[in-house]
């Protein structure tokens, strides 16, 4: 539901729109002054402002130039009984996505309304895009063992030398490729990468040669594999410990010949290609198994970079959630959640089996289930590292003592907004059953309207348990 906040002196006016608009579903705050309103923008979140230009304390004009000082891509529609052609150009020169002069002409108002959220909703997507398509995430860490990684990226980047990454699930291997590239003299031609893990054994030599038509019996068309899209740039070999031995053969002699011909194919193709490898196994006791070839090990791993495990580095944690803590706020276009030491350290704590990706992943979950600061409570509630606390579990202030409630069975959920929904229902449960169903009390303490609040519960159909 979309929140929208009307500011303007005249009570018919403020009552008037907000009658309209919450008939339309609209979640709706109002304000008689430009200086409240102001205060309102900081402290909450909303999609939509709807503010009169002539009002005591605080000209429209002026709050629309702050307001999109604090939160520039924030919709305004600007509002005016004594509205002129000259009054509108200057409102849109200052940032105001319409101007509408009173009395507002209903449908005028809905379409306009309706546009303005489109729009917000569209400027937001597409800085998140943009964002996670422009730039390789940074390597995040001031350890000893980040700091040599970050060294030897360095000087081995601008080289056309192999190498191998080693390391666990969600350490970083991915992105320690990303910045090879990046920094390489390749970084303007393409970087391909190939999960050795995800693709069937019997069609990982189709998926990096190519086939031509024909070949087997699903082979309907020709088709170009990674190494030949990889070529000038680099190819990116994650997880290779899991590629079948007689596509490590011909991974082998692309490596010493650079030359690949397609399955199915009798002609040679010469490719220049800088081949990088990524693995979480020990490949020299793979070798030992049988399970890899000695000599395409050796032809691999010209450079080795280890990335360490999480809790090795702990000293790095603070950095790399904090950065996660900004970045999903921003995602979710909210105000950046704080998190406190005693947090911080509980984080430090924590066994962390999924490394970085499961920080980020728990981050995430704390942004959406804490209020607007993450305490150590909230660690211990909903972190869920590996599975060893459950999620659900609250800190009562009442009684000090931790109550948990059991895991959820994740199966059960078949898209992120029904975990979301099942979140929310469980922590708004909480709360209410905390504040012994003071639904107003309950309203303040979560920071939404109380109106609002009885539209959650009736829609998660939460009620009173009997004494």
């Amino acid at each position: 539901m979309a929140k929208l906040l009307i500011i303007d002196d005249e009570r018919a006016i403020r009552s008037t729109l907000r009658e309209i608009l919450e008939y339309e579903n609209y979640d709706v705050d109002d304000i008689d002054n430009g200086v409240d309103g102001l205060e309102l923008i900081k402290k909450k979140k909303f999609d939509l402002v709807l503010c009169d230009i002539k009002m005591n304390k605080m000209d429209g004009m002026e709050v629309l130039e702050q307001a999109l000082a604090y939160s520039p891509d924030l919709p305004f529609i600007m509002i005016s009984g004594h509205g002129t052609v000259e009054t509108a150009i200057e409102a849109s020169k200052k940032g105001a996505f319409d101007f509408i002069s009173k009395p507002p002409d209903l449908n005028r108002l809905l379409i306009t309304v309706r546009n303005a959220l489109d729009r917000g909703t569209l400027v937001t997507e597409t800085k998140v895009l943009k964002r996670k398509a422009s730039k390789t995430r940074d390597i995040l860490g001031s350890s000893e063992s980040i700091g040599k990684i970050k060294e030897t990226i360095e000087r081995v980047a601008p080289t056309d030398a192999r190498v191998l990454i080693t390391g666990a699930n969600g350490s970083g291997k991915e992105l320690v490729a990303r910045w090879l590239h990046e920094k390489s003299n390749r970084a303007d031609s393409p970087l391909i990468e190939v999960n050795c893990a995800a693709i069937p054994s019997e069609l990982i030599e189709s998926e990096l040669f190519g086939h031509e038509k024909g070949s087997f019996t699903s082979a309907v068309k020709q088709r170009i594999g990674k190494f030949e899209l990889a070529n000038g740039g680099t190819l990116f070999l994650d997880e290779i410990g899991d590629m079948s031995l007689s596509a490590q053969a011909k991974v082998l002699r692309a490596l010493q010949e650079h030359k690949i011909s397609r399955v199915g194919g009798e002609k040679e193709l010469e490719v220049n290609v800088r081949v990088l490898a990524a693995t979480n196994k020990d490949l020299l006791k793979e070798i030992e198994d049988g399970n890899f070839r000695m000599d395409l090990y050796h032809r691999l791993n010209v450079i080795n970079i280890h990335v360490p495990h999480l809790t090795e580095r702990v000293e790095d944690i603070p950095e790399i959630a904090q950065n996660f803590l900004e970045e999903i706020c921003k995602d979710y276009g909210m105000p950046v959640k704080k998190i406190g030491d005693a947090a911080m350290a509980a984080l430090q704590a924590l066994p962390w089996t999924g490394n970085v990706r499961e920080l980020h992943n728990m981050i995430e979950r704390l942004i959406i289930l804490s209020d607007k600061a993450i305490t150590e409570h909230d660690v211990a509630a909903f972190a869920n590292p590996g599975g060893g606390t459950n999620i659900g579990a609250a800190h009562s202030s009442s009684v000090g003592t931790v109550v948990r409630t059991a895991t959820p069975n994740y199966d059960n959920f078949n898209n992120f907004q029904d975990y979301k929904d099942y979140a929310e229902k469980e922590f708004i449960k909480f709360k209410l059953e905390k504040n012994n169903w003071n639904v107003s009390k309950t309203a303040d303490d979560i920071d939404i309207q109380r109106s609002h609040l009885y539209s959650k519960i009736e829609k998660f159909g939460l009620k009173r348990s009997a004494e």
